[in-house]
């Protein structure tokens, strides 16, 4: 049986063992979208889907899809994107640009638990709720830009050595993959273990993604949600271009799962 929350409900979440099987994964209903709730949730496995004219829906799907940052699959054609350098990155530069293009791109892009066209799950409350954690230091985006121009980006949120990713968004090829590749990079130098992308999609799959069985991958978010993390801008002032390989990955072990 599903859980009822209220706002301002001080419950904790309840074991994630009690999600439901059909749809998998649904856990709880109700409650708010205050930081601590957002956060708990996330530490537990757990996150907020919903669409329009829908109560705030909790989920936490058995197998759950993750990237190891230090693992991601570079095809030849996005190693050859790379290359060329046609794309600067940028982090926490114009967070709230990122989520209204994500809102806006009709799909999840790979980058969150769901890869449908009806993109209606990113509604104004969200919007809010994500922005907060964004002033707190807990959200972060990244951009990818062409020129002047935002081509691309991501959203997520990071606890201690783990990321949340929520949604990304391409206005031109493989400027999404471009935003995760440094996303990546970034990561995997900082000491993260692993980026959440909720659900499998082939996008994924082909980026290096696996998928773990919902047990092993709360007994991990309890290793790296612990470990010490840095709250606050992501944004150093400069444009990066993410480089060809994957970080701390031999070139030939670049389809290699740990």
């Amino acid at each position: 049986m599903i859980a009822l929350l209220t706002p301002d409900d001080p419950r904790p979440f309840p074991d994630v063992r009690r999600a439901l099987r059909h749809p998998n994964g649904l856990l709880a209903v109700g409650g708010d979208l205050s930081p601590g709730r957002l956060t708990s949730a996330y530490r537990r496995g757990v996150f907020p889907w919903f669409s329009v004219g829908d109560p705030i829906l909790w989920w936490s799907p058995d197998p759950r899809t993750v990237l190891l940052p230090g693992h991601i699959h570079i095809s030849r054609s996005l190693a050859k994107r790379l290359r060329r350098r046609q794309f600067g990155v940028t982090m926490d530069r114009d967070f709230a640009a990122v989520i209204r293009a994500c809102a806006g791109a009709r799909h999840r892009g790979g980058g969150g638990a769901d890869d449908r066209s009806d993109g209606t799950w990113i509604l104004p409350e969200m919007i809010d709720a994500y922005e907060n954690l964004h002033r707190l230091g807990i959200s972060h985006s990244v951009e990818v830009w062409d020129g002047g121009l935002l081509v691309g980006g991501l959203y997520g949120v990071a606890i201690g050595q783990a990321f949340f990713g929520e949604s990304m968004f391409s206005r031109i090829a493989d400027a999404s993959k471009v935003a995760l590749v440094y996303l990546c990079q970034f990561l995997a130098g900082r000491g993260f273990g692993l980026i959440d992308c909720q659900l499998r999609t082939e996008h994924l799959m082909s980026l290096g993604a696996l998928e773990l069985p919902r047990a092993e991958f709360v007994t991990r978010l309890g290793r790296y949600c612990d470990a010490p993390g840095d709250i606050g801008t992501w944004d150093d002032g400069a444009l990066h271009f993410p480089v060809d390989r994957p970080p701390d990955a031999p070139r030939q072990q670049r389809q290699g799962r740990p």
